[in-house]
């Protein structure tokens, strides 16, 4: 199910954009299967018998396919993160940090070939991977300083919600993972649709609203 999750999603968002463009004989879809490929060989189990896979990928191609995909090059690389993710979520696998995705020219390799390098890169919390989705969909990691979210400029995640105080809410790492916290605020932070006081400990899929702002929190 988790391969033909990502197989949809490449064809859907990616497929149509590309083979409009690019000129390259290699398809989105083979580095994704290519990309999963990875996770699965290369899994492993922590001392806390969760099953951990690469995070960090490096595509390497020909430059005329690199060129080829020079204008998709941002979106492709923020999809295939993406199916990245949702492949982990349904196979139940954990990253230790943020899911990168690069491409990279090799002109050792031939016209039409490729290669995925892969590898496991801690996250600077150092207990895995915390992400703040936005509505708009941009994502927000949470590393080893607290994300401070409020209206002022300064801070981490600014949002122009009149609901939303100057410093309304921080979410930071802490050894026994994610939480937020409310600094405050004139309305308060929820998760889950109910009302936050002190610290709150994230889960996987928690709606954490600032205001009338929701966003989703997402870990490994």
């Amino acid at each position: 199910m988790g391969l033909q999750s990502l197989e949809r999603r490449l064809e859907r968002i990616v497929e149509g954009v590309f083979t409009r463009r690019a000129s390259s004989t290699i398809r989105p879809i083979e580095l994704g299967r290519r990309l999963v490929r990875a996770m699965d060989d290369q899994r492993s189990v922590d001392v806390r018998g969760r099953r951990i896979v690469p995070n960090v990928f490096a595509v390497r191609l020909h430059e005329r396919d690199h060129a080829a995909m020079a204008d998709i090059g941002q979106i492709l690389r923020t999809e295939l993160a993406e199916a990245a993710r949702e492949y982990a979520r349904e196979e139940g696998y954990h990253f230790v940090g943020p899911v990168k995705v690069d491409l990279h020219i090799d002109n050792n390799l031939k016209p039409g070939r490729f290669v995925v390098d892969s590898q496991l890169r801690q996250g600077e919390s150092g207990i895995g991977v915390g992400t703040l989705v936005m509505p708009s969909g941009d994502r927000h990691d949470i590393g080893a300083t607290p994300l401070v979210v409020g209206r002022l400029p300064e801070c981490a995640i600014t949002l122009s919600d009149q609901n939303v105080s100057r410093q309304h809410a921080e979410v930071k790492a802490t050894p026994n993972g994610f939480v937020v916290r409310d600094l405050g605020s004139t309305n308060g932070t929820m998760v889950n649709g109910a009302r936050t006081s002190g610290e709150h400990l994230l889960r996987d899929g928690d709606i954490v609203s600032f205001g009338s702002t929701y966003v989703r929190f997402e870990t490994s």
